[in-house]
């Protein structure tokens, strides 16, 4: 998901490169999504796997 996340960003650079502000800022806003997404998952993956019982 965070590689979803860079590719968004490269392309709202692209876009906001060759002046396409509308797309750009779309993209920008879909890959903070996929950002925020991924981190959450992550941490929820991260404190979840330290509650677990060792035997």
């Amino acid at each position: 998901m965070l590689h979803y996340a860079a590719v968004f960003f490269v392309i709202a650079l692209v876009a906001a490169v060759f002046g396409f502000g509308g797309l750009a800022a779309g993209a920008a806003g879909v890959a903070k999504v996929l950002f925020f997404v991924a981190l959450a998952l992550a941490l929820i993956t991260f404190f979840a796997r330290g509650r677990t019982a060792t035997p």
